[in-house]
Order: structure tokens, then C-alpha cells, then sequence
């Protein structure tokens, strides 16, 4: 082949790829990108602490109990199980893509991952240890010790690195080459005409105000309840919680809604228990619009389309406990 044809061919891929590009910018979800791991011992590292119940005062909850990564990045309950049985106050929300969001936690109190990490094990409901207890049980084990020292660098552990090596871990559960993604990609045989007929009353219903941008939703705070009032038992105020003001009451951060179909139930408290339900719910109450049976079908076989590639994960062996570290409590009274 002469240099002039392979200028040209490379042009025409060059052109094909820039109009797929052109069409995927022209949409409001746009495709997840893959992880790009630039740590990976500080990943290993926070896959090991991720996946330990040594965190928690119990020595049976790890972050993977309320974020089980073979089960959408959640517990599939209304609430979770927290230190003594307890019941959780809210719905557990997916880790995964969770590094896409605006900030963490329903009611954003956490700004970022690193932030939201330390949350859990020091809440009496959830882990129910404290920073200084886990991180007493961390530097008693010498495998922590001797892994901590690997990737930063110096002897100790604190909680500002746990929590950077969670976040770390957690930035790499990312879900691409869901079938939307690929459509968006130019694949045009990805959808069926029922998933794109889906998609279409999504955009045009009104979805997309809320559910937008790459993780389909997690980069606002939304009212719950904007045409009709919510109605519900739970307690949570949203982020009037945070910031004290009446205006941000019933106001959450808008779940993603990647892998929406592994991560029932729906809503900050779990009422609704299927997606046909929660379509119907948000329709009504955030568009003013009552679905008919078969465009609630539609969009929900629209909404299955965002299932991307699940984590490949291996489970960590972890380091074994010394006879100084401090022993777990499953049954405190």
C-alpha cells in the first residue's frame, strides 16, 4: 500500500471516530471510561482493607457487607445490617462508579471518597469501632505494617492512609462497555428498537434533567418530590441535614443509575422494590406524568441496558492477626 493510501485510510478511521465521537458528545449520558490504576499497591492495599471485618468492632462487618461487589456494589435491602443487628437509616447506595459522584453519601456530607471511607467504622450503627481502635488493630498485625510501609513510605499506620487506600481501591470500580455504552460508541446493533424507543421517552419524559453525564445521575441534589410530596417513614432530611437550611429539606443526591437493575431497592429508604415500581414512582411524583404499562416496560428495558462490566475481583488473603491485636466483639452487650 503507498504512503498516500494509508494517509487516507488513517483519515477515514480518523473521520469515523471523530463522528462517533460527535454522536456520543451530542447525547446526555455519556460512556464510562475504564479504570486507569497508576497505584497499584495502594489499590491491592485498600482491596485488602476493604474486604476486612477487622475494621469493625465486631470483627463481621467489612465494607463489602453494605457495598458487596457481587451484588451491583450494594446489599440488595431496604436498609442495611449494621453492629448488633441494628438497622440502618437509609438505603446503601452502589460503590460502584461512586468515584463519577458529586460527593458521597445521600445527603453529600462527605466530599469525596477519602472522606466518606473513615465515615462507617467509627459509626456506632454501622462498623461501630473508632479510628484510633482500627488503627491500634492495624498496626498490631505485621502484614499491614510491613504493606503500609510498602506504599507510603514511612512506619505507622494513620487513618488519613487507610481512608486514601480505600479510595484509592474504590476509584478502580468503574463499570464500562455497558450495552448503552457500546451504542453510544456507534455500535448501532446494541440496542434493540424497544431499549432505544426507552431511551427516547427517558430523554423526552424529562429523566435526564436529573440523570445526566457519565454515572447517569450523582452530580446534583435533587427534591424528592418536586410535583407531588413524597411520603415516607424514614427519618432522613437530605441536605438539610448538612447545611441547616429548610430549603435543602427532602433534597438528595440523585443516584446513579449504572447498573440500576443489580441495585434494587430504589429511593433513600428502599420503598421501592422493583424498577417497573420506582419508574412509576418518579414519573409521578418528579414529572407529572403517569407511565402507561408498556412505556414504563419501555424505559425500564432501557434502564437494563446500563449493566457495564462488573469488577474482576480477586479476594484478597489477609494478613493474619499477632496476639497483641486487639480481639473483636461480636457480642458486646
Amino acid at each position: 500500500m503507498s504512503k498516500a493510501s494509508i494517509l487516507l485510510a488513517a483519515g477515514i478511521a480518523l473521520g469515523c471516530w471523530n463522528n462517533l465521537a460527535a454522536a456520543a458528545s451530542d447525547e446526555p449520558i455519556q460512556p464510562v471510561e475504564p479504570a486507569v490504576v497508576k497505584e497499584p499497591a495502594k489499590v491491592e492495599l485498600g482491596k485488602k482493607l476493604f474486604f476486612d471485618p477487622r475494621l469493625s468492632r465486631s470483627g463481621a462487618i467489612s465494607c463489602n457487607s453494605c457495598h458487596n461487589l457481587a451484588m451491583g456494589g450494594s446489599d440488595n435491602l431496604k436498609a442495611s445490617i449494621g453492629h448488633k443487628w441494628q438497622q440502618g437509616s437509609i438505603n446503601s447506595p452502589t460503590v460502584l462508579n461512586s468515584s463519577l459522584n458529586i460527593a458521597q453519601f445521600w445527603d453529600g456530607r462527605a466530599k469525596d471518597l477519602r472522606e466518606q471511607a473513615g465515615g462507617p467504622i467509627a459509626n456506632p450503627m454501622e462498623m461501630a469501632s473508632t479510628h484510633e481502635l482500627a488503627i491500634q488493630v492495624l498496626n498490631s498485625i505485621p502484614g499491614y505494617r510491613a504493606e503500609f510501609k510498602r506504599v507510603f513510605g514511612k512506619d505507622g499506620i494513620t487513618i488519613e492512609e487507610v481512608t486514601g487506600a480505600l479510595a484509592a481501591f474504590e476509584e478502580t470500580l468503574v463499570t464500562p462497555n455497558s450495552r448503552f455504552d457500546q451504542w453510544l460508541r456507534g455500535d448501532k446493533k446494541a440496542l434493540t428498537v424497544r431499549e432505544l424507543a426507552g431511551y427516547e421517552l427517558f430523554k423526552n419524559s424529562g429523566c435526564v434533567a436529573c440523570h445526566n453525564g457519565v454515572a447517569v445521575g450523582g452530580n446534583s441534589f435533587q427534591k424528592m418530590g418536586l410535583v407531588a410530596p413524597y411520603q415516607t417513614d424514614n427519618k432522613a432530611e437530605g441536605r438539610a441535614g448538612v447545611t441547616g437550611k429548610d430549603a435543602d429539606r427532602f433534597n438528595f443526591k440523585v443516584p446513579t443509575l449504572r447498573n440500576v437493575a443489580l441495585t434494587y431497592p430504589y429511593f433513600h429508604d428502599g420503598e421501592a422494590a422493583t424498577l417497573t415500581q420506582a419508574v412509576d414512582v418518579m414519573g409521578r411524583l418528579q414529572l407529572g406524568r403517569t407511565f402507561t404499562p408498556d412505556e414504563n416496560a419501555q424505559i425500564v428495558a432501557f434502564l437494563k441496558t446500563l449493566t457495564g462490566d462488573q469488577p474482576a475481583i480477586q479476594y484478597p488473603v489477609l494478613p493474619p492477626s499477632e496476639d497483641d491485636t486487639p480481639r473483636p466483639e461480636p457480642f458486646l452487650k
